[in-house]
């Protein structure tokens, strides 16, 4: 009975952390249906013109329901729109190439053998250590001795080469078995054939969970873009999104439930994917 009721109270706590946790989208969703008029009165005292001591009035649901807000965005402030085809086009190349570049330098440290090969792998886990705003002032001043500063390719190129794509496919194809590549030799068939034709589609899961991590964290990027893109009319959306709150209040939710749209979409449609080749790779939450 006491085992029960632990239990019971368990699932009761984590179920309350979850919606804890769940209320900033919940309340972003919401009140992106909330008008103008609204928004104004009850969170206008949000951003640096606020009066010390004042707090927004958070409300749960709208007055009125009203398509205002994603009125604004989309047809009344074509800035939005362009931010958000600059984020796509930045973030599609980089999880592309950085699957792509991850799975071939993934298989030489799996299961080719050439000299240094551990020590390398090593010097990769090490960079994984450090914060990426460290790299910052080096791939600055590389970019800028290149003449790459102000456009995507500043931010693409160094994307794709990450650390953690390799670590990831990496521990994933440790699992695959030798036998299989062993059996393509002993056919005759080649590195090239043995990667596009046994190895990829082994690791499929992997490399989906890979595409699914990378689209998260590139399409959440602001660092990078800051210092890298001078042009407004270059950087992405999630820079908009920064700078929101200060006077533009009005479509703040609507401006947000956009921006997550894509992150949802990939995680609602490759969630089984995601959890399938984080469990093969070995790796722990």
């Amino acid at each position: 009975m006491n085992n029960r009721a632990l239990q019971y109270g368990l699932v009761a706590a984590l179920c309350a952390l979850a919606f804890l946790m769940l209320v900033p989208f919940i309340v972003t969703f919401t009140n992106s249906f909330m008008s103008q008029t609204e928004i104004a009165i009850d969170y206008g005292a949000i951003g640096p013109d606020a009066a010390q001591g004042v707090f927004a009035n958070l409300k749960w649901i709208p007055d009125r329901v009203s398509l205002e807000q994603y009125k604004a965005i989309l047809l009344e402030q074509p800035q939005y729109l362009r931010m958000f085809w600059n984020s796509a086009g930045l973030v599609l190349p980089i999880v592309l190439g950085q699957a792509a570049v991850s799975a071939m330098a993934a298989y030489a440290f799996a299961k080719l053998h050439f000299p240094g090969r551990d020590k390398l792998f090593l010097v990769y886990v090490v960079t994984m250590l450090m914060p990426f705003q460290v790299t910052l002032v080096p791939n600055y001043i590389a970019l800028d001795k290149l003449g790459l500063l102000n456009c995507a390719a500043a931010i693409i190129l160094p994307g794709i080469f990450s650390a953690f794509g390799v670590f990831l496919l990496r521990q994933f194809l440790s699992h695959v078995p030798r036998a299989y590549i062993e059996a393509a030799k002993i056919d005759g068939a080649g590195q090239a054939f043995i990667f596009a034709r046994i190895v990829v589609p082994l690791a499929m899961p992997g490399i989906a969970a890979l595409f699914m991590l990378a689209f998260v964290d590139n399409w959440n990027m602001v660092e990078q873009p800051l210092l890298f893109l001078q042009d407004p009319l270059k950087q992405p959306l999630s820079l908009f999104l920064s700078r929101i709150v200060d006077g533009q209040q009005g479509v703040a939710f609507s401006a947000g439930v956009l921006y997550m749209a894509p992150m949802l979409f990939v995680f609602l449609n490759g969630e089984k994917e995601l959890i399938q080749g984080i469990q093969l790779s070995g790796m722990k939450g």
